[in-house]
């Protein structure tokens, strides 16, 4: 079981992902619905996986995505994403994340790529 963070400031998302971990068998150990909850949670928690949505209020994910990686440089952080922009997913992966998913999700994928960050 990962322990996991969703951070994504849109409920139906959230929801989705919580469904998604609970079909893989994954522990939701936190939320947040904008950057700086992500970063909050995170600190909590100490999850095995952050799920960390680009676009939120307050903080985008990319600058919340830096900050975790300050607090913990091992952070296992997937970003999440509806824009298939290659410049931002190389600087998200470049500033520490481990990969990124595109919405609309496909919960095999998900599920694959959090197994595979969770053992990376």
């Amino acid at each position: 079981m990962v322990r996991v963070i969703v951070a994504d400031d849109s409920d139906a998302i959230r929801l989705v992902l919580k469904d998604i971990l609970d079909i893989g068998g994954h522990e939701l150990v936190g939320e947040a619905t904008n950057g700086d909850e992500a970063v909050q949670r995170f600190i909590e928690t100490k999850p095995d996986v952050t799920l960390l949505d680009m676009a939120m209020p307050k903080k985008d994910g990319l600058t919340a995505l830096k900050e975790i990686i300050t607090i913990e440089s091992e952070a296992r952080i997937i970003m999440i994403t509806a824009s298939d922009n290659q410049n931002t997913m190389r600087e998200c992966i470049s500033a520490g994340a481990r990969a990124y998913i595109l919405k609309p999700f496909n919960f095999q994928d998900v599920l694959k790529i959090i197994t595979e960050v969770a053992n990376s």
